[in-house]
């Protein structure tokens, strides 16, 4: 159906590489911790944006750019590596006075967090080539030239996706609640997550295509 095949062992992979901790998964608790449960969510949501502009990617043929050319590569992981210790480095001056879990108001700031979210996801080369290795594998041959079945594909694998990520955002900002209002533990928590954003933009700059 659809040009889709072994539709149950997809949804089963799927799961089980959602629940796999990985860069988003840190991400997501990173925010969550740091600056509530909004800033979570929207964060969550804007990863999961990423997550479905790598599915169109793949389903158009335009993730071949990427896993054929060096530059294109090097382009997307340097541009993300440097994003995300941008994002790290505001974490680590933040001004020491901001309480743990402080909550984030304002469609401005809300929209930058999910901004933030999605560019993190869409400028990791590694993800545009994961889909565009592991989709195919899901999909009939006679049907590998529409992109109706990648896009389904992608449907399905983005909601179980979508429903642990809004959990993780959650439960780690119920926790950080527990201990609202201790500024100097805020201090640390900020430092501990922009060294962890930092951290996790030096790897995508280490990173090799293959």
């Amino acid at each position: 159906m659809l040009g889709i095949t072994n539709l149950p062992g997809f949804i089963a992979a799927g799961i089980l590489l959602n629940l796999t901790p990985g860069a988003d998964t840190m991400y997501i608790l990173g925010r969550s911790i740091a600056q509530g449960r909004k800033a979570g969510i929207y964060s969550a949501l804007g990863i999961v944006s990423g997550v479905f502009v790598h599915i169109s990617f793949a389903a158009l043929g335009l993730s071949l750019i990427v896993a054929k050319s060096a530059l294109a590569f090097s382009l997307i992981k340097y541009a993300g590596a440097a994003y995300l210790a941008y994002l790290g480095v505001q974490l680590l001056v933040k001004r020491s006075d901001a309480p743990l879990n402080a909550d984030v108001r304002g469609n401005k700031s809300l929209s930058k967090l999910y901004m933030a979210g999605m560019l993190t996801n869409v400028l990791n080369p590694k993800v545009a080539l994961f889909f565009l290795v592991f989709l195919p594998q899901f999909v009939l041959p006679s049907a590998a030239g529409s992109p109706l079945p990648f896009f389904v594909l992608g449907i399905i694998f983005v909601i179980p996706g979508t429903i642990w990520c809004l959990l993780l955002a959650i439960f780690s900002s119920m926790l950080a609640e527990k201990i609202k209002g201790n500024k100097s533990l805020g201090v640390w928590i900020n430092r501990v997550t922009g060294g962890i954003f930092i951290g996790l933009g030096v790897r995508l700059a280490l990173m090799a295509r293959k």
